[in-house]
């Protein structure tokens, strides 16, 4: 693990006062956000068959963590490491129509994460979809719905600085757009994180388009995308400069979803044609779930970026090593 102190850091906020902005920020983020994108709020599973084929692999080296049922025999359960997957066959079977959509709680476990300022083995993010028709599938509309999404962001700045003046991060007033191509063209010496933390200190919010392909110069994609869900050329992250860490903090990772010619070239590119035998990758090549465009934003990050912390478990409550305890002690950072 790396971790990073800043100098002379002391919290603004105490423990209790953190926690209670911390429900504040959740309760009208959620709120604002989903009269924005007309989403309605729905329950979602904690866990999901293996056999389904729901649960995202992430960059296909993730261990989900499984366990059995007793009245299921036969089967093995997953916790969802995202429920980018579900929440398709969630808005077909509750009926959402075109420009509706759907946001949800997501829990999981990460069990294979490195723990740092950063990343938890706890993830906690608002999962959301939303139905779009077939000519909705660009990067214009992927882009419009990105400005969205930081309006209400950028929102929360004020409704956080009215009530925790001492504690509010100020934000970028735009966010800037990138492919990762051209990022990569334009910073080619440096490393992927060096890439991110270069055009996002200049920019102050920026969204890192089309990832998934690998790059012209290093062969390799810019992060590791699963190829069933998003689009990799109409996809990307959205980033904010985090003052406390002098360092890019990502909030949202989202994307129009793959389609059925999209879906089976990615999987082909990947290596992976085996799941297109899989109940969802079928539901998505014979057109039985609706096109959509979805993401996840998350909870504790936007947390982190809007109180400006200097440790994500200064807003959640999860497991860390003893000497990062200790270590995190020593340099004011009051871990939950």
């Amino acid at each position: 693990m790396t971790l990073i102190f800043p100098k002379h850091y002391q919290p603004t906020l105490s423990v209790r006062d953190t926690e209670e902005a911390i429900k504040y920020i959740r309760d009208t983020f959620q709120k604002e956000f989903g009269k924005e994108m007309n989403l309605s709020r729905i329950s979602a599973p904690l866990f999901v068959t293996k056999s389904s084929g729901l649960n995202d692999n992430l960059n296909g080296v993730e261990r989900p963590v499984g366990f059995d049922l007793k009245d299921l025999p036969g089967e093995e359960m997953e916790i969802v490491q995202s429920l980018a997957k579900w929440k398709r066959y969630a808005l077909k079977k509750y009926g959402f129509a075109v420009h509706e959509g759907l946001y949800t709680n997501m829990n999981a476990i990460r069990r294979d994460e490195t723990l740092d300022n950063l990343h938890s083995a706890y993830v906690d993010q608002w999962d959301w979809e939303r139905v779009i028709t077939r000519q909705e599938r660009t990067i214009d509309y992927l882009e419009d719905t990105v400005r969205h999404i930081f309006k209400v962001i950028k929102h929360m700045e004020h409704e956080v600085w009215y009530k925790y003046p001492q504690a509010v991060c100020h934000l970028a007033d735009d966010v800037y757009f990138i492919t990762s191509q051209q990022l990569e063209d334009l910073y080619p010496d440096l490393s992927v994180k060096d890439r991110e933390n270069a055009i996002t200190r200049e920019h102050g919010c920026v969204f890192i388009e089309e990832i998934g392909w690998p790059l012209s110069r290093s062969k390799q994609p810019h992060d590791g995308r699963a190829p069933d869900y998003d689009d990799w050329k109409l996809n990307g992250d959205l980033l904010f400069w985090l003052p406390s860490l002098n360092q890019a903090i990502e909030i949202s990772s989202m994307g129009i979803r793959v389609d059925e010619t999209t879906i089976e070239t990615q999987c082909k590119a990947a290596h992976t044609e085996e799941r297109l035998t899989l109940p969802y990758h079928k539901a998505i090549l014979s057109n039985e779930l609706p096109l959509t465009i979805g993401g996840g934003i998350g909870q504790s990050r936007l947390c982190m970026l809007l109180l400006n912390k200097a440790h994500i478990g200064e807003v959640q409550a999860s497991i860390w090593p003893e000497d990062m305890e200790e270590e995190c002690a020593a340099h004011h950072i009051p871990l939950l």
